[in-house]
C-alpha cells in the first residue's frame, strides 16, 4: 500500500493551483501568494491550512484569502480577519507589521533598542493582536508599554508623546464591520507615520521573513513589557479638560460608545468635566467586537441609523442631543433635537463648523488669537471652516490631503503653540497639543459646552448653524461611494479614476463644470476641452476636484480612491448666498434639491463608465 510523502502532496497542491489558475478559477496573484505560503520555510506553520483548502478545491476561498498582499499603507493595515492569508489580517500579517516597524525604527534612528507603546480597541481578536505586537517589539529589543485593556486611539497618540516613545501601535479597524481589524503605526511625534518613514516601514514590512518572538509572561516578568493604565488615563483626561473654554454644564445628553472604547475617553472626560446631565446608553455600553446592538453591526457614527436605538432613551430623559463615538473613539458624531422634538443627524462637516465657530468666538473674546494662529482642514472638508477662520483674522490651512496625519504634520511644521483647531469631514477633530490624531473626547467636550451655552439662551446647535449660514452663506456637503471588492476591484477603481482624468463629465444635472483640479498630475485643466491651463502645487495625491463656474450658486465634487477600503469616494460641495432667515430657507430648499440631482447625475455617469 503506497503513501503520499509531504513533498509529493506539496507538488500535487502546486499543480492544482496552476491548473485552477489556467482555468480562471484562481487569479494569478492568488496563485503566487498561496504558493509562497506553501513553499517558504518561514511560513511552514501555515502549510497544513493552505493544503486543506487546495485539497478540497476551495479555490474561491483561496482567492479571497490570497488575492493580494494586504497593503501596509502610509498609516498601516486594515482588512478582513482570517486565520491565514496574505490578503487578510491574521497573526502573520500583524506580526510582519510589528516586526517591520521595529526594524525600520532602529535603522532610522541608529538605535539598537527603543521604546514603544501598544493598545487596541474592543474588536474581536484586538487584544490578542496587541499582545502579539508587544511581544514582537520586545523580542526586537524595544521597551514596551502595553495598556492593560482597550483604550482610545487618541490616548495612544497622547501616550507616545507622554511616555517619550519612538513608536506606537494601535490595533483597530476604526468603524469597519466586525469581520475586520487593522494595525496603525505611530511615530515619535504621536502622529501616524509620514514620509520618509512610511516608505521605509513599508519596505521593512514586505521584507519580513522570520519574526522575532518572546513569551509574553516572561517578557512582563523581565520588565521588557510594562502593563500601564490608570496613570496615563489621568494625564490624558487632564490634558483634554485643560482645553475647556466654558463653565456651562447645564445640558442633558445621551452618549453611546457603540460597544467600543468611548467610555474610557469621551464619557470619562464628560464625567470629569462635570456634565452631570450626560447619561450613557446601556444597550451599547458593553465592550463587544460583534457590535450586536448597533444597526447592521456597522458602528460608524457617520450613519444616521446608528443613533436610532438611543432615541427612545434620549426622549425619555428630555436630552438635547445624542453623542456617539466609533469603536476606537477617535471620531464623534451627534444627533440634535429640533423644534419638533425629532433628533436630526448632523454631518461631520457641520460638527466641524460648530466647533470651529465656538473655539474661534471664545478665544477671540479672551484675546488669545493672533494673525499667526491657524486652523487646519483637509481638501475634502467644508470650505466654511476656512471662511470662519479668515473672518476671525487667523490663518486657514485648507489644502491638506485626506488623513488626519497631515493635520498632525502641519501642527509640527507650523508650530503647535499657534494651532487652534483641526478638522476632517469624517468626524475627526482636535484642539490642543497633547496629541497628533483626532479625538472624540475633545470634540465631545466642546459640543457639550456649546450646547449648554446655547441652551441657556433657549437655542440649539441647529439654531447656531443657521446663524452662521446667515452670516457667511449656506454651505452643504455630501458623500457617496462605489465599492469594488476582491481581485478585480482595484483595477476597476484605477480605471474609473483614469477616466475622470482623461474624459471627465463637462455637465451634470444642468450644472456646467468649468475646471478640474488634479492633485495627482499637479495641474488645473479647463473644461470641456480638458486642457491644462496652469500648474497646481503640492500636495501630491490621487484626488481630482471638478468645479462649476463662479457665481451665487457653486457646486463642486471630488473623486478619491479610499486608502483603507476597497472603494472610490465622491465628495460633494455646494454653497449659495443668503442674507436673512427667509433667503436662508429658500437657499436650503433650492440648493439641497440641486445637489441631490447633481449626485444622481454623477452616479448615472459612473455606471455608464463602469459598464464600458
Amino acid at each position: 500500500m503506497s503513501s503520499t510523502t509531504p513533498d509529493e502532496r506539496l507538488r500535487t497542491a502546486i499543480a492544482k493551483i496552476e491548473a485552477a489558475t489556467a482555468e480562471n478559477r484562481l487569479t494569478p496573484a492568488s496563485a503566487t501568494n498561496a504558493s509562497r505560503w506553501l513553499t517558504e520555510s518561514y511560513l511552514a506553520e501555515y502549510v497544513p491550512d493552505v493544503l486543506a483548502l487546495v485539497d478540497a478545491d476551495r479555490f474561491e476561498e483561496l482567492d479571497r484569502l490570497f488575492w493580494e498582499v494586504i497593503p501596509f499603507g502610509t498609516g498601516g493595515r486594515r482588512g478582513l480577519m482570517a486565520d491565514i492569508g496574505s490578503a487578510t489580517i491574521n497573526n502573520r500579517t500583524i506580526g510582519e507589521s510589528a516586526q517591520g516597524l521595529a526594524v525600520y525604527m532602529q535603522q532610522a534612528t541608529g538605535k539598537t533598542s527603543g521604546v514603544a507603546v501598544v493598545t487596541s480597541d474592543t474588536r474581536l481578536r484586538s487584544h490578542d493582536f496587541a499582545k502579539l505586537t508587544a511581544t514582537t517589539f520586545a523580542a526586537n529589543g524595544l521597551k514596551v508599554y502595553l495598556f492593560e485593556s482597550p483604550r482610545a486611539t487618541p490616548e495612544l497618540s497622547f501616550a507616545v508623546r507622554h511616555l517619550k516613545c519612538d513608536v506606537g501601535a494601535m490595533v483597530s479597524a476604526s468603524h469597519n464591520p466586525p469581520s475586520d481589524n487593522g494595525f496603525k503605526a505611530y511615530w515619535s511625534t504621536g502622529g501616524q507615520v509620514l514620509p520618509p518613514h512610511d516608505k521605509g516601514i513599508i519596505d521593512c514590512v514586505y521584507q519580513c521573513q522570520e519574526l522575532a518572538t518572546i513569551d509574553f509572561d516572561e517578557a512582563v516578568a523581565a520588565g521588557k513589557i510594562e502593563i500601564i493604565g490608570a496613570e496615563v488615563d489621568r494625564a490624558y483626561i487632564a490634558n483634554v479638560l485643560a482645553m475647556s473654554l466654558s463653565q456651562a454644564r447645564d445640558i442633558k445628553a445621551v452618549f453611546t460608545p457603540l460597544h467600543g472604547v468611548g467610555e474610557t475617553a469621551v464619557y470619562r472626560a464628560t464625567e470629569a468635566a462635570g456634565f452631570e446631565g450626560v447619561t450613557i446608553f446601556e444597550p451599547q455600553r458593553a465592550a463587544d467586537g460583534n457590535f450586536p446592538n448597533v444597526p447592521d453591526q456597522l458602528p460608524n457614527p457617520e450613519r444616521p441609523e446608528v443613533f436610532a436605538p438611543a432615541i427612545e432613551q434620549a426622549r425619555a430623559e428630555d436630552a438635547a442631543l445624542i453623542l456617539a463615538s466609533d469603536p476606537d473613539a477617535d471620531r464623534l458624531g451627534i444627533a440634535v433635537r429640533n423644534g419638533d422634538g425629532e433628533y436630526v443627524h448632523v454631518s461631520g462637516n457641520r460638527i466641524g463648523v460648530l466647533i470651529a465657530d465656538y473655539i474661534l468666538r471664545k478665544r477671540k473674546e479672551a484675546g488669545t488669537l493672533s494673525p499667526e494662529h491657524y486652523v487646519v482642514e483637509t481638501l475634502v472638508t467644508t470650505p466654511l471652516i476656512a471662511k470662519l477662520a479668515q473672518a476671525a483674522d487667523v490663518r486657514a490651512i485648507d489644502d491638506l490631503l485626506v488623513g488626519f496625519k497631515y493635520i498632525g504634520q502641519t501642527m509640527d511644521r507650523e508650530g503647535p503653540d499657534n494651532f487652534v483647531f483641526g478638522a476632517e469631514e469624517s468626524l475627526g477633530y482636535l484642539a490642543g497639543q497633547y496629541a497628533r490624531d483626532k479625538d472624540a473626547a475633545i470634540a465631545g467636550l466642546y459640543i457639550l459646552e456649546l450646547a449648554a451655552e446655547l441652551h441657556a439662551e433657549g437655542k440649539t446647535l441647529l439654531d447656531r448653524l443657521d446663524e452662521i449660514y446667515v452670516e457667511h452663506g449656506y454651505f452643504t456637503e455630501s458623500q457617496t461611494s462605489l465599492v469594488s471588492e476582491g481581485p478585480t476591484g482595484k483595477a476597476q477603481i484605477d480605471a474609473l479614476m483614469q477616466t475622470f482624468r482623461d474624459a471627465p463629465p463637462a455637465e451634470l444635472a444642468g450644472i456646467t463644470l468649468s475646471r478640474a483640479r488634479d492633485y495627482g498630475t499637479h495641474e488645473i485643466r479647463s473644461l470641456p476641452d480638458n486642457t491644462r491651463v496652469e500648474d497646481l502645487p503640492q500636495p501630491q495625491g490621487d484626488l481630482v476636484f471638478f468645479d462649476s463656474a463662479p457665481g451665487e450658486r457653486q457646486i463642486s465634487f471630488a473623486a478619491r480612491p479610499s486608502g483603507t477600503e476597497p472603494k472610490i469616494k465622491f465628495y460633494y460641495f455646494a454653497q449659495a448666498v443668503c442674507s436673512n432667515n427667509d433667503t436662508l430657507t429658500t437657499a436650503k430648499t433650492n440648493l439641497e434639491a440641486t445637489l441631490t440631482d447633481f449626485k444622481t447625475a454623477l452616479t448615472n455617469w459612473v455606471k455608464t463608465v463602469v459598464k464600458e
